[in-house]
């Protein structure tokens, strides 16, 4: 290959370098938000097809509660920060499900699924919120566009330019079905790295604070998540998440930066 293509390839990386609000860090996203939405919409549709929505009114209209004040403290803040166009790619929805295993999570765009096992460890609205904050931390930081970049680098290494310009969204389709985990079970339909898992826990205090809640809670919220899972999870190296210890560490030190953002 000349030199010609590997300049055109670097600009094209380049072009595709973007910034995750708040931290800051530098990420490479090679897959339009448009696409992105449509791809992972689908997925959603397909879970809300076997999910069962939960039939607590009480329960249900807290996540739609909580979730909502959330999502109003994350659009105030792009709008005060020169990112009012990034709102148009979000639709919040908030969907408590029968199910339970504690788990959450939230699709790019906003379309958000609570399992009802996971209430009991959150026990409160905080408790909720911390859970909420985070994921949709995933879903403002677009880590599930930057895994279908890094799916789509090492996939097609050094045709990344042919793939990432193919008019063609069948490599797209199938890298989505690993993002999203089509076809796997739901419970792991995002298993983002550690490092994005990290970014969402920082994020998700700041905007946990942004929305009036306690951020302290989130410790609480990790502590009584350690002891439901008794050590049973794998060693840190071995999963996408980090330990319940280092995780908890690391909120503990990020709290006093997320509490600047408390309003006055």
């Amino acid at each position: 290959m000349n030199k010609f293509f590997y300049l055109i390839v670097l600009a094209l990386l380049l072009d595709g370098c973007s910034s995750v609000p708040l931290t800051g860090r530098k990420q490479l996203l090679l897959v339009s938000d448009q696409e992105v939405l449509s791809l992972s919409g689908q997925s959603f549709t397909d879970y809300m097809k076997s999910a069962k929505e939960s039939t607590n009114k009480t329960n249900t209209a807290m996540v739609v509660k909580v979730g909502k004040k959330i999502s109003v403290a994350v659009e105030a803040y792009l709008k005060a920060n020169g990112l009012e166009a990034e709102i148009a790619n979000f639709a919040w929805e908030f969907h408590l499900v029968k199910d339970s295993v504690p788990n959450a999570f939230c699709m790019p765009g906003g379309k958000i699924v609570v399992n009802e096992g996971i209430l009991p460890l959150t026990k409160n609205e905080a408790g909720l919120a911390v859970v909420l904050g985070h994921e949709v931390a995933h879903a403002v930081a677009k880590h599930s566009n930057e895994r279908m970049s890094q799916q789509m680098m090492a996939q097609y290494g050094g045709s990344i330019l042919d793939a990432a310009m193919s008019k063609s969204t069948q490599s797209k389709q199938q890298i989505a079905q690993t993002v999203y985990g089509l076809g796997a079970q739901y419970g792991v339909m995002l298993p983002f790295s550690r490092k994005q898992e990290s970014e969402a826990d920082r994020m998700g205090l700041i905007f946990l604070v942004m929305a009036g809640y306690d951020v302290n809670e989130a410790i609480n919220f990790w502590q009584r998540m350690a002891e439901f899972s008794g050590g049973s999870k794998p060693l840190e190296f071995m999963s996408t998440h980090p330990s319940d210890e280092n995780r908890i560490a690391k909120i503990k030190q990020e709290i006093p930066e997320a509490l600047t953002y408390k309003k006055k």
